[in-house]
């Protein structure tokens, strides 16, 4: 016999269920971190699902930003160390982006639909 408690969590754990069951909601796109150190973006390519929100840390002790390329999609101030920029991609593509302020500093991010 279920216990009171288990019994009347049942419905719910039901419904979690049977929603994952036939497609529920999606859970949310996972963060997805690009460190910069040593004058180099890690990792330098990155693949991600739409959705997802990038975040570029500056660990030098050096200014950077990040600037998307041809796109134009995003554009960061010049990020002191520590600093954080962020970026969510919600459309799928290759983004090719650099460092204004060092431009042999290049990276990317590819954006696939789920």
């Amino acid at each position: 016999m279920l216990s009171s408690s288990l019994r009347r969590a049942a419905p719910a754990l039901f419904a979690i269920s049977a929603a994952a069951a036939i497609g529920g909601p999606a859970p949310a796109a996972t963060p997805a971190t690009v460190t910069i150190g040593n004058f180099t973006f890690g990792p330098a390519a990155l693949t991600v699902p739409t959705g997802t929100t990038v975040t570029w840390i500056n660990a030098d002790d050096t200014p950077h930003t990040v600037v998307a390329g041809e796109t134009h999609a995003f554009r960061s101030k010049a990020l002191d160390t520590d600093e954080r920029f962020s970026f969510t991609f919600n459309r799928p593509g290759t983004y090719a982006y650099f460092c204004s302020l060092h431009p042999h500093m290049i990276g990317k991010i590819v954006v696939k639909a789920p």
